[in-house]
């Protein structure tokens, strides 16, 4: 009797103690200790308009524009795509968890209307420089030099989006607006891109995996000519559908600079074991390469999805005839433009960030 009794108690105390390690196993060094699904953090902060005038006493005078920032909660999301993605590229793995502070974006891309108050006032006349502003104030030296060309490229201005610029040009930009408004503005990080883009979605596109709606959302290769017999080419923002968060543009129109150096590898050197906290590849002195998301109104379906990557190249100055080539224009890569952020507390390796890039700077 006793015997029969013992094969049962051994067996009990063999489950208790495989119960006991299942913690042990799932907190294993190398485990991934990721969340089970996306986590998006109650909003705390509330959206507002930015509204700028330009610099009364310059050409800046009578410009003005206009623009809405819209709340962005943090929270936590699985950055990249899946191996089995359609269209996915190399750079968009491994996948890895990641954590992003709360935001505000601007509701749509930087348009024309936003960007020119800033080159007025930098003494910018298309075809010349207000050297008298120039020699008044030593900061307007961050302002761009004139358009080797069109700036517009056919493709309007007003409500359109601003393209053309390097991503030097947007990051003075930003820091221009900044020390207009006294608040923090800067291009978003690559982290930060694809989270707003994303707005708590898994999916391919954040309205799904079939890019057969994409026309609703996006000005694309599709859809984007104005008539058949005509060329593809960028539209006034915000006159497709916005993603769940109140954002528009975010696929198609003008593809958008991110903050970060661009390092096709870059997803591999994230943590495995933990959601890596509101990461970014901090630009150097170098012109290239730097992370462009979203796609434009050249690209197509593929290239618009939420994880899809870009680096600029040499390539898009390759038609800049001047010597050294221009700091601040792509001259004929009309295809990207930016759209901004204002962090609601700034992470410390972004204080006081401002480009690097000179016209001395190595490609």
């Amino acid at each position: 009797m006793t015997e029969n009794l013992a094969m049962p108690r051994i067996v009990v105390a063999v489950l208790v103690s495989c119960l006991a390690a299942l913690p042990l196993i799932r907190r294993a060094p190398g485990a991934a200790q990721n969340p089970p699904d996306v986590v998006v953090d109650k909003l705390q902060h509330k959206g507002y308009t930015e509204h700028i005038k330009g610099d009364e006493a310059g050409e800046a005078k009578g410009f003005e524009a206009k623009w809405e920032m819209v709340p962005i909660p943090g929270g936590t999301f699985l950055m990249g795509s899946p191996d089995n993605e359609p269209g996915r590229q190399p750079d968009e793995g491994p996948q890895h968890w990641v954590t992003v502070r709360p935001f505000w974006m601007s509701k749509t891309e930087v348009t024309w209307d936003e960007y020119e108050v800033w080159l007025k006032e930098m003494g910018v006349n298309h075809w010349s420089i207000n050297e008298k502003r120039l020699k008044a104030d030593p900061d307007a030296f961050t302002g761009p030099t004139p358009a080797y060309v069109d700036q517009y490229y056919g493709h309007g201005a007003g409500r359109h989006p601003a393209l053309c610029m390097t991503h030097h040009a947007a990051c003075e930009y930003c820091r221009w607006l900044s020390k207009r408004t006294g608040k923090i503005y800067r291009l978003p990080t690559e982290a930060e891109w694809e989270w707003a883009c994303r707005a708590g979605t898994k999916t391919a596109y954040f309205f799904g995996d079939d890019p057969k709606d994409l026309r609703d959302y996006a000005w694309y290769i599709k859809n984007a000519a104005p008539s058949e017999d005509e060329e593809p080419k960028t539209h006034p923002v915000a006159t497709r559908k916005p993603n769940p968060w109140g954002l528009y543009d975010m696929y198609g129109n003008v593809a958008e600079w991110c903050l970060d150096h661009y390092d096709k590898n870059y997803y591999q050197m994230m943590p495995k074991d933990k959601p890596a906290l509101w990461p970014v590849l901090l630009p150097t002195e170098r012109r290239f390469s730097h992370v462009v998301r979203g796609g434009s109104w050249h690209d197509d379906a593929p290239r618009l999805r939420s994880a899809a990557r870009v680096g600029s190249t040499p390539e898009w100055i390759k038609l800049d005839p001047q010597r050294p080539q221009s700091v601040w224009w792509l001259t004929q890569w009309d295809y990207v433009g930016f759209r901004i952020v204002r962090p609601v507390e700034e992470q410390d390796n972004l204080k006081g960030f401002r480009s690097k890039v000179t016209r001395q700077s190595p490609d």
